[in-house]
């Protein structure tokens, strides 16, 4: 990685500007930006702020020039958009939603396929189909390879998400998790964060497994 000290990528709205003009389209509505800031900010929502999503413009920003950065940067902003642990369509609904603002803002089919297909990419459920999806995983998976301190507080920021499972059930649905991570080849695509997270993150798991299976 190499840190590009002219492309600040953060949510503040000048960055957000800057992706829209980037990408070559109009910029949306202020409400869209106003929305977005809204949503993360939900009372419900602990782990899935504007925390997590700056980290992971953090670790954009350092990331070399490519050609459709603009699009990762803002299938990152809607990638949480729609949150909520009750469902299991959040993603589907938050591509839904940067298919029609890119649309209203001008952005051909094209554009629109990949900003959705970036954010699906982040169900996690099957291995990324581009060199960008890679990457957006793997920026979305970074947390499992954070400091210790770090992980820790993600760990516990995802049970206050998850406050209305009862303890025993989120234990065996979280270690279930947990285990699938640890039990594929590697954890990242991309050779930088393979390199820079895949040891820390497979620690982080084991730890967090451990913990987890030693109260039933």
């Amino acid at each position: 990685m190499s840190n590009h000290k002219s492309r600040n990528i953060s949510t503040a709205v000048d960055s957000w500007c800057l992706e829209w003009s980037m990408l070559g389209v109009d910029l949306p509505a202020e409400s869209v930006y106003a929305g977005l800031l809204e949503n993360y900010a939900q009372p419900h929502r602990a782990y899935h702020t504007l925390q997590h999503l700056e980290e992971c413009f953090t670790l954009l920003s350092m990331v070399e020039a490519r050609p459709h950065l603009a699009e990762i940067s803002l299938a990152l902003w809607f990638h949480d958009a729609i949150y909520d642990t009750r469902r299991f369509d959040n993603e589907a609904r938050s591509a839904d939603w940067i298919a029609e603002v890119a649309g209203q803002s001008g952005a051909c089919s094209a554009v629109i396929v990949r900003l959705r297909g970036l954010i699906m990419a982040t169900q996690h459920l099957a291995p990324a189909q581009s060199a960008d999806a890679e990457l957006m995983v793997d920026i979305d998976l970074a947390i499992l390879g954070a400091p210790s301190h770090r992980f820790e507080e993600y760990e516990q920021q995802i049970r206050r998400e998850y406050a209305w499972v009862p303890e025993h059930l989120y234990r065996q649905k979280r270690s279930e998790l947990l285990r699938q991570f640890l039990d594929r080849p590697t954890l990242y695509s991309t050779a930088v964060f393979r390199a820079r997270f895949e040891e820390p993150a497979r620690r982080n798991l084991g730890r967090a497994l451990q913990s987890l299976l030693a109260h039933p």
